[in-house]
C-alpha cells in the first residue's frame, strides 16, 4: 500500500508539473486572445443512436467563483447516460452537449472563494453534464477527496452508485438488522453497491435478479439470485411467504406491480430508474407507452389498508435541482469511512478509451456489464476502430454512420 501511495504521489507531482505549472505561470487572470486551450471531449450532437457521439475538440473551461478545475483521469458511465443520449428523459437539455455526471482526477486550479482544497488534490466529483472530457469545472460542494488507496477508476465508479444505494437503503427505506431486500439488475453498479451495503448490517437477506450469465460472478454477493426473465415473484414467495421489506426497482413497467405485491406490511418500494423503456438504440414511443401502460395504477387507499410505502429516488435531481449537496456530503463521508474500513469497494467492469465510448455504451445497452464501466482518459483506443468515434472535420460536423457499418467489429476493453 505504501508503494502504491508513493506511485500516486509521484503521479500527482508529474501532473502538476506538466499542467498546473502552466496555470501558475499564467497567473489567475483571463487568457489572452489566441491563448485559448483546447481539450478532448465526447460530444453528443443530437438525441438518437450511437452515431450521435463523437470525440471532438472543445475549449477548455476555467473555474468560476466557487468552482474547482479538475484534470480528469476517469469518468463513470451510467444507464442514465444512455437515456440522455436517446433523449429519453424529462426536459432533456439542448444539444450539442458533453454527457456524463461523475469523474475523478486531480485539481488543477481553484476559483475564487474556494476553501478546503489545494491544487494537486486527488478528487472525485459530481458534474451537471460535461464529465466526459479531459478537464471539467464543477462547484466545490460536489467534490470529495479520494482515499489514498483508491484508484482513479474506482473513484469514478464510486459516487453515483454508492450514494444512490446508501440513500435508498438507509435514508428512504430505513434498512435495519434482519430485514430483506429485493434488488433488480443485481450485477450492475448500483446492484452491487446495494449488496455490499446490505452486508454491513447483520442478518439482511438480499434477493437479486440478473441475467443468467452473470450469476457465477455475483452469486456470493446476494443471498438468493434469480434469472431476470424468471417469475421472481413466485421464487421470492417460495422462500419468504410474506415477501420482502424493501424493493429497489430500476426497471419500472410491469415490475412496479410485482414489486408492490411482494412488500410485507410496512415495506417500502422505491423506483429509481426506468430501463424497461430502453429497448432499441434510439428512443421508442412504443416501448415508452408499453412501460407506462404496464405500471400498476397505485390506489392510495390500498396503500393505507395494506401498510405499504411507495417512493421514488433521483440522485441527480436531489443534487442539481433540489439543492441537497450538504446531505450528500454527509453520505459521502460515511461511505468513505466504510471504504477505509474495507467494508465496501467499487466494482469496475471494464476500462474504455474516450474514442471507445460507443462500444462502452453498447455494453451497457446489452446489460453485459458486471459493475461499472469507466472511460479512462489516458487509455489508448484499440486500433481496430480507433477512428470510429473521432471527429471527422475541423468544424466538428459529424458523418452519420451507415447501417451495418459496425457489424462484425469488436473491440476488447481492458477487463479488470
Amino acid at each position: 500500500m505504501a508503494k502504491e501511495g508513493a506511485e500516486k504521489a509521484d503521479e500527482t507531482e508529474q501532473m502538476i508539473e506538466k499542467e498546473g505549472g502552466k496555470e501558475a505561470a499564467e497567473g489567475s487572470g483571463s487568457l489572452r486572445a489566441g491563448d485559448t486551450k483546447e481539450m478532448r471531449a465526447v460530444l453528443l450532437s443530437g438525441f438518437g443512436g450511437l452515431n450521435k457521439l463523437r470525440v471532438s475538440k472543445k475549449v477548455m473551461p476555467e473555474p468560476q467563483e466557487g468552482e474547482l478545475k479538475i484534470r480528469v483521469k476517469a469518468c463513470g458511465l451510467n444507464f442514465i447516460d444512455l437515456m440522455v443520449r436517446q433523449g429519453n428523459i424529462d426536459n432533456p437539455p439542448k444539444t450539442p452537449l458533453v454527457p456524463g455526471f461523475e469523474c475523478s482526477g486531480i485539481i488543477e486550479a481553484l476559483g475564487d472563494s474556494v476553501a478546503g482544497f489545494e491544487i494537486g488534490d486527488r478528487v472525485m466529483a459530481f458534474v451537471n453534464y460535461n464529465a466526459w472530457a479531459e478537464v471539467v469545472c464543477t462547484p466545490v460542494e460536489f467534490v470529495y477527496r479520494i482515499p489514498d488507496d483508491m484508484s482513479f477508476s474506482e473513484a469514478a465508479a464510486f459516487p453515483m452508485n454508492f450514494v444512490t444505494a446508501y440513500m435508498m437503503l438507509f435514508e428512504v427505506a430505513n434498512l435495519r438488522e434482519g430485514m430483506s431486500v429485493l434488488v433488480h439488475s443485481a450485477g450492475g453498479g448500483v446492484g452491487q453497491a446495494v449488496a455490499q451495503l446490505c452486508s454491513t448490517i447483520p442478518s439482511v437477506t438480499v434477493f437479486g435478479t440478473a441475467s443468467s450469465f452473470k450469476h457465477e460472478a455475483i452469486k456470493d454477493s446476494v443471498t438468493h439470485l434469480f434469472d431476470r426473465n424468471a417469475d421472481y415473484v413466485q421464487e421470492v414467495k417460495r422462500i419468504s411467504a410474506e415477501g420482502v421489506d424493501i424493493v429497489l426497482d430500476c426497471l419500472c413497467g410491469e415490475n412496479t406491480g410485482k414489486g408492490l405485491s411482494l412488500l410485507k406490511p410496512l415495506g417500502t418500494y422505491i423506483l429509481y430508474g426506468s430501463s424497461n423503456m430502453v429497448t432499441g438504440e434510439t428512443k421508442s414511443f412504443f416501448s415508452f407507452a408499453k412501460s407506462w401502460w404496464q405500471v400498476e395504477k397505485v390506489n392510495p387507499i390500498k396503500l393505507y389498508e395494506e401498510n405499504k410505502v411507495i417512493a421514488g429516488f433521483s440522485l441527480l435531481n436531489l443534487l442539481f435541482k433540489q439543492g441537497r449537496s450538504g446531505l450528500i456530503k454527509g453520505i459521502m463521508d460515511k461511505l468513505i469511512t466504510l471504504y477505509n474500513e474495507k467494508k465496501i469497494k467499487p466494482l469496475v467492469d471494464s476500462l474504455w478509451a474516450l474514442e471507445e465510448v460507443k462500444e462502452a455504451m453498447q455494453r451497457i445497452h446489452d446489460r453485459g456489464n458486471i459493475g461499472k464501466l469507466i472511460l479512462d482518459i489516458e487509455k489508448a483506443p484499440t486500433p481496430l476502430m480507433a477512428n470510429d468515434s473521432t471527429e471527422t472535420s475541423e468544424a466538428g460536423e459529424e458523418e452519420e454512420d451507415h447501417e451495418g457499418d459496425n457489424e462484425n467489429k469488436e473491440r476488447m476493453p481492458f477487463i479488470q
